[in-house]
């Protein structure tokens, strides 16, 4: 499935996704990042668009890509992981800045089969878990067009 290029505009993420996540790279409309909360696989997607808030303040073309990004997500997802159920979110009350949370859940998961929010406190990755799932993930994001890998040095 070919991801089309679309325009972008001056962006920053939002410090508590910058604080709470590893940048892993970038697809065409989305920086895709990597939470750092070690007890769930946990991929998010980002719209490089500033100011940003809901799916439906994006153009029609940017809809689409996004609907194009995480559906490839979702699916590297479950070709990898093979999990119960791929749980695909757009919250937003603590984060404004429009986002997508991609969680590979499993019947076994300590928050199954309610919501992962809340529901346990977070468990962050030891670094060198966390560097070595970064590049795993990279290595899966690199099979899709156009994602580039996020330097290592940030």
């Amino acid at each position: 499935m070919p991801l089309h290029r679309v325009e972008v505009f001056m962006f920053e993420l939002h410090p508590r996704l910058a604080a709470d996540t590893l940048v892993l790279g970038d697809l065409p409309l989305c920086r895709v990042l990597l939470a750092k909360e070690s007890q769930y696989p946990w991929l998010i997607l980002v719209p490089k668009v500033a100011g940003l808030r809901e799916i439906h303040h994006l153009t029609t073309g940017q809809q689409q890509q996004l609907m194009l990004e995480s559906c490839a997500v979702a699916a590297l997802m479950e070709q990898s992981l093979n999990p119960d159920k791929i749980n695909v979110a757009a919250l937003g009350n603590l984060v404004p800045q429009l986002h997508l949370h991609h969680v590979a859940r499993f019947s076994g998961d300590k928050a199954w089969p309610g919501p992962i929010w809340g529901a346990h406190p977070v468990i962050a990755y030891e670094p060198q878990v966390l560097a070595r799932e970064a590049d795993t993930w990279q290595m899966q994001l690199a099979t899709l067009a156009n994602f580039i890998p996020a330097n290592a040095d940030e």
